[in-house]
């Protein structure tokens, strides 16, 4: 199923941020808080101006964007949950995504624990 906002709202699927821990505890799923990081994965055409004109949006389809806690109308298609939101409600459009960040908690506890095995083994210290 295809599906094409209207005017100038967007198409959003919020981003997981990975397991959450806070002190070695793990915080259960009811508890935590959703993400507030998306991909847009579809945009209307853009509102249209009083003088007729249409205005494009800032955002396109593919952007990872920021947006508020409480933002959008949540929707399931097919299973999956998106949110439905106006281009006003986008809060910032991250550019620059550097390596490995949107790897999860654990794939990046993982990554920590392999490089500090690493050291471990080269300066012969072991880790217990």
């Amino acid at each position: 199923m295809h599906v094409r906002p209207l005017h100038d709202r967007i198409l959003v699927q919020r981003l997981e941020e990975g397991e959450q821990q806070i002190g070695g505890i793990i915080i259960p799923d009811s508890a935590k808080e959703k993400p507030q990081r998306g991909k847009v994965i579809a945009a209307g055409n853009g509102k249209v101006s009083d003088a007729g004109d249409r205005v494009k949006l800032d955002v396109k389809a593919g952007d990872t964007i920021l947006f508020g806690k409480y933002s959008g109308q949540e929707i399931k298609l097919e299973g999956v949950e998106y949110l439905i939101m106006k281009e006003d409600e986008v809060l910032a459009a991250i550019e620059g995504v550097p390596a490995g960040a949107g790897k999860t908690a654990t794939a990046r506890a993982a990554i920590v624990k392999s490089a500090t095995a690493k050291t471990a083994a080269k300066t012969g210290t072991r880790r217990r």
